[in-house]
């Protein structure tokens, strides 16, 4: 059986795609599933030993029980939390997906699962004619769309369903993460989401001062969400 993949994308940056890829990998890991995360693109990082450190990364590492070279997991990390295509250019690099795809592919020979977390938005710029959006349109994945419930949340929702849908590529589903405990309305927005997106809801997950992968995930469908990946 070949390994299989998603990617998690998000309707915008600080919506909690690496919380919900965590918890992802950690409720698949427990169902007895090798699984591993990848970031392919990180902006926003520290040297330490003479590595680039990026949080996100670390996190997905941690969650996930296959070991991988950095290089696979990460294969750009920048230093400056801006645009990655800028941050690429500010130090004399360019993001190609021939690295990507290679490391991409290096993973999925170790592992069931690989859960690949985008960066920013849907269509966020990696190069000049190269977008977020390429990544699973090249490696062929399903896409698992991180709603960040806050005020403007059914615009960015709907539009990025809207490009997954122009680009050809496969909504498996969603979840609605509330990032804004002080949300007017939360519930009927949610509702307005569920009737409007034609993709199934996998999880919708509370507040959190200071949320944890291992408590999100028991609020995911897993076993739902297996199957549609």
């Amino acid at each position: 059986m070949s390994a299989r993949g998603v990617f998690i994308a998000g309707t915008d940056t600080g919506v909690g795609k690496t919380l919900v890829a965590c918890a992802l990998l950690r409720g698949l890991a427990a169902t007895g599933l090798r699984v591993v995360g990848m970031k392919p693109v990180a902006a926003g990082a520290t040297r330490r030993r003479g590595a680039w450190h990026n949080e996100d990364v670390a996190l997905l590492r941690a969650a996930g029980n296959v070991d991988a070279p950095q290089a696979w997991i990460n294969p750009y990390c920048f230093a400056p939390p801006v645009a990655p295509h800028i941050a690429a250019r500010e130090a004399g690099s360019t993001i190609r997906m021939t690295p990507i795809a290679r490391g991409y592919a290096q993973l999925a020979r170790r592992a069931d699962v690989v859960v690949v977390e985008g960066v920013g938005g849907l269509v966020v710029p990696l190069g000049r004619a190269f977008d977020a959006a390429d990544i699973p349109g090249r490696l062929g994945l399903p896409v698992v769309l991180v709603v960040g419930l806050r005020l403007g949340c059914l615009n960015h929702a709907l539009l990025t369903v809207e490009a997954l849908q122009l680009r050809g590529l496969r909504l498996a589903g969603w979840i609605a993460n509330r990032i804004d405990p002080d949300m007017a309305r939360a519930t009927q927005n949610l509702q307005e989401l569920r009737r409007r997106i034609k993709a199934p809801l996998f999880g919708d997950v509370r507040h959190a001062r200071n949320p944890r992968a291992e408590h999100v995930a028991p609020m995911l469908d897993i076993s739902r969400l297996n199957a549609a990946i």
